[in-house]
């Protein structure tokens, strides 16, 4: 039971102000004003017995300002007042995953309700998180008003005007001004149905309207003041109990909404999360609002050399599906993926002794796993030494082997500790850290609960050395912005021998997210392009036959590539050209760590396009694409300044070294001499 008393604690964490001792962030209450921040933001907010409203938000780079009209509480779910609250404050040390970060936790009680609200602040970070997480008995619970605009009276009427409706609410900003532009951005995953995979809305605020989307941007058009709103939950259509929306605005008064719950959804012995937010800050336009997204976005997970950054083989992609699967071709294709220059070998279903549905035979299934004891251990016919030859010449080559694995998702995946016990057992005996996980349902809270349980349980056993690839193909899953501290995302499935894999589509597909989203925490695929010529008509100019292997290989680079093919169909010519994938391996990582956004035009098979990794404000690396088309030179927009002068020098392709003035519309204007073709550069601001 929470003590009837406020527990006020004063915390003096800052960056740059002596003031405060030289920290990197901080969070403090005094009297009736809560303060939390680093160097780059503060928000102010007005305590409200435990229940705070925004007051105003600042970018402490260059001292602008988002006042507020300080209304309503940020967080809206009962609308009372809380009977009792406290708060607190204490450092998360980094775990390896996550850096070290400040958190501010809000404990309130509405009677027999608790809420907890936990800030996430962490240093240099132009943005601060906040995940909700509620127990008791939520009582009479309504998600809100769904009335349609169409059904409203008219301006005519000022008393229907004025009445305002309540919506619970994740946080708000009620701010000043009347000349905000907004943008959404709505996602879709199920990758097996959607090739369309973001769309963005553009908007001016007028009266109560509803928008879909994770995220919102909004743009002072006074004074170029911008904030963003990122709910990080699954895609819009996919959310657990979805009313319709994600975000309400009115005039300058913006809401996240759709906290994914239900009443019964709340227990009294067990705190439930709903979705989260972020609420981050810039001036200007969208390189500022990008770069602040992006760099809260990396906090989730550092990037590391040796558990993110991997060229992937994973044997699927070519259709055999579980038939060949066994020791002797695992040591094969090993030979193969080293002559490639893969760095993790992927076994996909099929290693186990358990058959799946998705066998070439018949029969097998997912129902009921666990009363198969054995299902999670290597098939002994298949692998009659498990599988440690396989990960001991992996070993030797530099190679790291990963496995596929299909959580229990029957009774909301209530066997998940079985399931991590597998995955830890697998680590510790063989040492694989990096798991697939397919076969995705979370139809239910209880279900989110049962599988962030297994995930962290994991990462708790093996000191944080897993990772896991999270199969975006199908299914209600976690989209682009939920549970990203866990690894990578698996992005979509595309076969030569359905006719249905398009190198450019591709590479529009990476290039949309990757505004959005962290390129290098997608997996993307290239495959084998000598296979299936008859499953294309013979006028396919985008057919994959007429691109080169090297080229393939390119789209991906600036997510982690996945080679989904069986080396062991590639011709010998393939393994003719390691050039590349040893000249990326060097600066894959660097590549990564830095802001990568898209350049150019749309990938449309005919476009000039490409990748910007914006390392500092000096430095960087570039690659461009000239697709299907006849111009050798154009003219590409990018993410630097207008009059800068840039050194090019290309790590591989065939463009040649040269120097160029950025010009209006941050254009730089490259040449490549024949169709598609790329090059990878690594650029250098010189004044």
């Amino acid at each position: 039971m929470i003590k009837k008393t406020f527990l006020f604690t004063f915390v003096t964490f800052i960056v740059g102000v002596s003031l405060y001792g030289g920290e990197p962030y901080y969070a403090s209450l005094k009297g009736d004003t809560l303060r939390m921040g680093n160097a780059q933001i503060e928000r102010c907010m007005r305590w409200n017995s435990g229940n705070p409203v925004t007051i105003y938000l600042v970018n402490k780079i260059n001292g602008q300002k988002l006042s507020t009209k300080a209304k309503s509480p940020d967080f809206s779910l009962v609308g009372d007042t809380p009977k009792e609250a406290r708060f607190s404050v204490k450092t998360v040390p980094s775990n390896d995953i996550h850096p070290t970060y400040l958190e501010a936790c809000i404990t309130s009680s509405y009677g027999s309700l608790f809420v907890e609200r936990k800030y996430k602040i962490y240093a240099d970070c132009p943005a601060i998180a906040c995940d909700t997480y509620l127990k008791g008995h939520l009582g009479d619970y309504s998600h809100g008003a769904t009335q349609s605009g169409a059904d409203r009276k008219n301006i005519e009427s000022a008393g229907d005007m004025s009445i305002g409706v309540k919506t619970p609410t994740l946080d708000r900003l009620q701010l000043d001004g009347n000349h905000w532009k907004v943008r959404t951005v709505e996602f879709f995953d199920y990758t097996d149905w959607n090739d369309n995979l973001v769309v963005e809305r553009e908007w001016f605020p007028y009266r109560r309207n509803t928008f879909k989307g994770n995220l919102l941007f909004a743009n002072d058009e006074l004074n170029g003041n911008g904030f963003f709103f990122l709910k990080e939950a699954p895609c819009s259509s996919t959310q657990l109990h979805y009313t319709g929306a994600d975000f309400v605005a009115d005039f300058s008064d913006f809401m996240v909404v759709g906290l994914g719950v239900s009443a019964s959804d709340i227990r009294v012995d067990d705190w439930t999360r709903l979705y989260g937010c972020v609420t981050g800050i810039y001036t200007g336009g969208e390189r500022e609002a990008l770069m602040t997204l992006r760099k809260y976005q990396k906090q989730l997970r550092l990037q590391t050399a040796k558990q993110d950054e991997m060229i992937m083989l994973n044997t699927w992609g070519d259709r055999s599906q579980d038939s060949k699967i066994d020791e002797k071709f695992c040591l094969a294709e090993l030979d193969k993926a080293a002559r490639m220059g893969i760095t993790v070998f992927q076994l996909d279903d099929g290693w186990q002794n358990g058959k799946s549905p998705n066998s070439k035979t018949a029969g097998g299934s997912f129902n009921d796993i666990w009363k198969k004891r054995d299902y999670w251990i290597p098939n002994p016919a298949k692998f009659p030494h498990g599988l440690k030859p396989i990960v001991e010449k992996g070993k030797k080559l530099g190679i790291r082997i990963g496995l596929w694995f299909n959580p229990s998702i029957q009774d909301d995946f209530a066997d998940w500790q079985k399931d991590a016990d597998v995955i830890i057992s697998l680590c510790h005996q063989y040492g694989i850290e990096c798991f697939k996980i397919d076969g995705l349902q979370i139809p239910t809270k209880q279900a989110e609960k049962n599988l962030r349980r297994l995930f962290d349980r994991v990462l708790e056993q093996t000191q944080h050395k897993v990772i896991f690839n999270l199969d975006a193909t199908a299914g209600r899953r976690g989209g682009y912005h939920f549970m990203n501290e866990y690894g990578n995302i698996f992005l979509e499935n595309r076969y030569t021998d359905w006719g249905n894999y398009y190198p450019y589509r591709t590479l529009r597909n990476l290039w949309q997210l990757s505004r959005y989203v962290p390129a290098e925490k997608l997996q993307v695929e290239f495959l084998n392009n000598w296979r299936n010529h008859d499953k294309y008509p013979p006028t396919d100019v985008f057919a994959p036959q007429h691109y080169s292997f090297e080229y393939l290989f390119a789209v991906t680079l600036a997510a982690q590539p996945l080679a989904w093919m069986e080396a062991s169909n590639l011709p010998e010519s393939a393994f003719n050209q390691p050039a590349l994938f040893e000249a990326y391996k060097k600066i894959q990582l660097p590549f990564h760590q830095g802001i990568i956004l898209p350049i150019g035009e749309e990938p449309s098979g005919r476009s000039w396009t490409g990748f910007q990794s914006i390392s500092d404000a000096h430095s960087g690396y570039i690659i461009v694409y000239r697709e299907d088309n006849n111009r050798s030179s154009a003219r590409l927009k990018t993410w630097l300044s207008e009059g800068q002068k840039v050194s090019f020098v290309p790590v591989y392709g065939s463009g040649a070294s040269f120097t160029a003035e950025v010009n209006s519309g941050s254009e730089v204007t490259f040449s490549l001499p024949d169709k598609n073709d790329f090059t990878l550069y690594q650029y250098t601001i010189t004044e």
